[in-house]
């Protein structure tokens, strides 16, 4: 079981301007959007010692796995079940603190103990979402819902999702 310390959790909550500012500088529109996509993700992880970050596709009853950055993950997930399912049917980011007592979790990966998943959407619909993985327990909080949710509204200001 990893914990972090509060000095680091601190540190962490305080760097989410830095960090968008960073992904902002990074996003080269002369380059195509997956590279773009790969280099924010691979940011974030890095940055927040993440285990794993991506995205995953709403195809019609299902989120399908898109780009990402960590260990091997699930390629489909139905709607309404995991926490990518529950967060895409209440279409609102939900923070766990351990994935091991979320009744339903889907263990993709095995280290893996705290989640957050953001809903993306375009024209009030969810187009997919975010998923965010920690193997720290009660690594997310608010800091990084703010955070995460101002990634998501660059993302789509510039177009890449």
């Amino acid at each position: 079981m990893i914990d972090l310390p509060s000095s680091q959790k601190n540190k962490i909550q305080t760097d989410h301007t830095a960090l968008l500012g960073n992904a902002r500088d990074l996003i080269d529109t002369h380059v195509l959007t997956p590279a773009n996509l790969l280099n924010v993700l691979a940011l974030y992880k890095e940055a927040l010692n993440l285990l794993w970050i991506g995205f995953y596709w709403v195809d019609r009853e299902r989120l399908k796995l898109g780009l990402f950055q960590g260990p091997v993950a699930c390629l489909s997930i139905p709607f309404n079940k995991g926490v990518c399912g529950k967060a895409w049917a209440q279409e609102k980011t939900i923070m766990v603190d351990d994935v091991h007592q979320f009744d339903g979790h889907i263990a993709c990966s095995s280290k893996s103990n705290s989640e957050m998943v953001i809903p993306i959407k375009k024209e009030n619909k969810v187009i997919g979402v975010l998923d965010i993985d920690s193997e720290a327990y009660g690594f997310f909080d608010d800091s990084h819902k703010e955070g995460f949710e101002a990634l998501i509204v660059l993302l789509l200001k510039k177009e890449l999702i």
